[in-house]
């Protein structure tokens, strides 16, 4: 596989990045370096670049999917209420891989885990919005 330097910039792009952005916000950074990239060649490129496992797809029913550029599984933690995904830096529990396969006599190769809840800054507008709810 050839590299490309737009394939390059994309995987550049998700591996500075903490957030988990989606394919709209990787194409609007690179267009910053590669102004006459396409969407499509964003698209195919971060589909390249998960089949390859350089970078992971992160799916959530009918939003759209974000894009980690960590490739090793990890634990997850999606906001309920503004959807932004983060990265908690908590070691993987391969035992729970172990248990479940003596369990099932399934041959399991990983998990995928997400916690959900509220993020910091929307726990702090949620306790904003509902004190001044009380104050009425």
């Amino acid at each position: 596989m050839r590299k490309t330097k737009q394939r390059e910039a994309i995987l550049r792009i998700l591996r500075c990045t903490t957030s988990h952005p989606s394919a709209d916000w990787i194409y609007n950074e690179v267009r910053k370096e590669i102004p006459n990239i396409s969407l499509a060649t964003v698209y195919r490129n971060l589909k390249l670049l998960r089949e390859l496992g350089e970078i992971l797809e992160i799916h959530s029913g009918d939003a759209p999917s974000k894009f980690n550029g960590n490739p090793a599984n990890h634990y997850h933690f999606r906001c309920e209420r503004c959807g932004r995904v983060f990265d908690i830096g908590e070691p993987m529990d391969e035992k729970l891989n172990e248990r479940i396969a003596r369990k099932t006599g399934l041959k399991i190769s990983h998990h995928w885990l997400e916690f959900r809840g509220l993020c910091k800054d929307c726990q702090r507008i949620r306790g904003s919005s509902e004190s001044r709810r009380c104050r009425r």
